[in-house]
């Protein structure tokens, strides 16, 4: 069985999509403000990591109906769709890139679970590494439950709620961001919506990549300066509910709570990032307060990165 190999790469125009349609307002993707940040190495614009993992999402989605696989998901109860992925490098505008799915690995029996191992790299240089999971229960904060938390929609925006555990940012579901959206990451739209169809699905990356703007407001709101001290992303955790993801419509309310920060000691041994980091518990709820998608979002000081770059 042969891995999935295309040679692809985004344009700026595709970027501008993918940033305009989540509000992701941080200026590495910015074609006006990535050179006002301190040391940046890259030397133009980079594409985002939601933008990324939404096509990585979609050749999942490809790779199970050519495999046959897709009829496991319900049979198994396999309801969440899970992303383990380590950021090793970047993508820039017209950059050739890859993007690539390893055989399924089948441990329905013993794990309940199908996994594959998936990879992005430009050449010989690794961008993204990690895994794709379905499972039968999150593999995320899978005790996390927020059914008593009460009516979000009475609480101002961009509130620090529950004795400022978490900090809330509100958004709504629009199938013209969705559509732009899957646009930017390279995604054929009609795949998940067409109106003389009647067909509306959003990639459940779509909602999870707005959180991206829950955390830029987060921090801006506490005084971050995203131009002296940037930051990076360096591991995504992702557990989504596909049950929950086949119910969102246009102008769904979407409630995203942001836990943290955490401050993670640096890893040691081989592959492990030894620098500090700082680490999000992010969580969407829809519909009486359902959790769409969990995730745990690592980030490290651009300057960290590029010191343990150069020691290298």
């Amino acid at each position: 069985m042969k891995s999935q190999q295309e040679q692809l790469h985004f344009s700026q125009v595709h970027i501008d999509a993918a940033r305009n349609a989540t509000d992701d307002f941080n200026a590495f993707h910015d074609p006006y403000k990535w050179q006002a940040i301190h040391d940046n190495p890259f030397g133009s614009t980079i594409a985002l990591g939601f933008q990324l993992e939404a096509l990585i999402e979609f050749r999942i989605k490809q790779f199970r109906e050519e495999h046959h696989e897709t009829p496991l998901l319900a049979r198994h109860q396999l309801h969440f769709s899970n992303f383990q992925i380590s950021f090793a490098d970047v993508v820039q505008p017209n950059e050739n890139f890859e993007v690539t799915i390893k055989p399924t690995t089948n441990n329905i029996d013993t794990k309940a679970q199908l996994s594959n191992r998936i990879s992005i790299r430009k050449g010989r240089r690794l961008v993204i590494m990690g895994y794709q999971r379905e499972s039968q229960v999150p593999l995320v904060c899978p005790e996390t439950d927020f059914s008593t938390i009460g009516n979000l929609s009475a609480i101002s925006d961009r509130s620090n709620i529950m004795d400022n555990h978490y900090f809330l940012k509100r958004k709504f579901m629009n199938t013209s961001n969705g559509k732009n959206f899957l646009v930017g990451s390279l995604v054929d739209q009609h795949i998940y919506f067409d109106e003389l169809e009647n067909r509306v699905e959003f990639p459940g990356m779509f909602p999870t990549a707005l959180l991206s703007c829950a955390l830029l407001e987060k921090v801006k709101q506490e005084g971050h300066d995203f131009y002296r001290k940037p930051m990076v992303y360096t591991q995504h955790a992702i557990s989504i509910d596909r049950r929950h993801l086949t119910t969102l419509r246009s102008n769904d309310c979407l409630h995203m709570l942001v836990q943290g920060p955490e401050t993670v000691p640096p890893e040691k041994g081989l592959g492990k990032l030894d620098i500090p980091q700082t680490a999000y518990n992010c969580f969407g709820l829809i519909h009486d307060n359902q959790i769409l998608y969990r995730a745990r979002v690592q980030m490290a000081l651009l300057e960290d990165v590029i010191a343990t770059s150069k020691a290298a």
